[in-house]
């Protein structure tokens, strides 16, 4: 399909809006997947809020300029789709491991998240954390430890207090 020059500059704008948005970018190369594939892969982006494109390269260039995704440009090489994720930055990498385990032929590049280039292998890391939800309470969790510590050492001489009392008392009944 080829573009006119009008079309290629306002898909350049739209992108480049984008990747201001945009908290995870992942790139792939999507060679050897047909189009069922790809288009089963979409839909599971598109079903949690999430974009997957296949976009020139070239263009892709001139999107991310004076973004942060500009630091991405040295892989704009070969086929490149692109997946935007402008919520969760690790489902989308989650979703890309799983679908390259059943289609190998799914290739991750590179990875773009807050603020940083993840190589492949740390997309696949990536993919391994376990959800934000989970995160926040082991956080919480970790929070509370050392509240619940003190609050016992705090607590500690009320009690030894009140069982030299309860001995003191029983010395004086007997």
């Amino acid at each position: 399909m080829v573009l006119k020059r009008e079309e290629k500059e306002r898909l350049v704008a739209e992108l480049h809006e984008k990747f201001k948005e945009v908290r995870a970018v992942i790139l792939t190369d999507f060679t050897g997947l047909d189009v069922a594939q790809l288009s089963r892969l979409r839909r599971q982006l598109q079903e949690r809020g999430m974009e997957y494109r296949v976009v020139k390269n070239t263009l892709l260039r001139r999107a991310s300029q004076k973004t942060a995704l500009e630091a991405l440009a040295e892989h704009f090489v070969g086929p490149n789709a692109i997946v935007l994720s402008y919520e969760d930055p690790v489902l989308p990498a989650k979703i890309l491991v799983d679908f390259a385990k059943e289609e190998p032929e799914l290739q991750i590049k590179a990875g773009f998240v807050e603020g940083r280039v993840l190589e492949p292998k740390d997309v696949k890391a990536l993919a391994t954390l376990p959800p934000r939800e989970v995160l926040v309470g082991q956080m919480v969790g970790l929070l509370k430890a050392p509240l619940a510590m003190l609050v016992g050492v705090l607590q500690a001489p009320m009690r030894e207090l009140v069982g030299v009392l309860e001995a003191i008392k029983e010395g004086k009944s007997e």
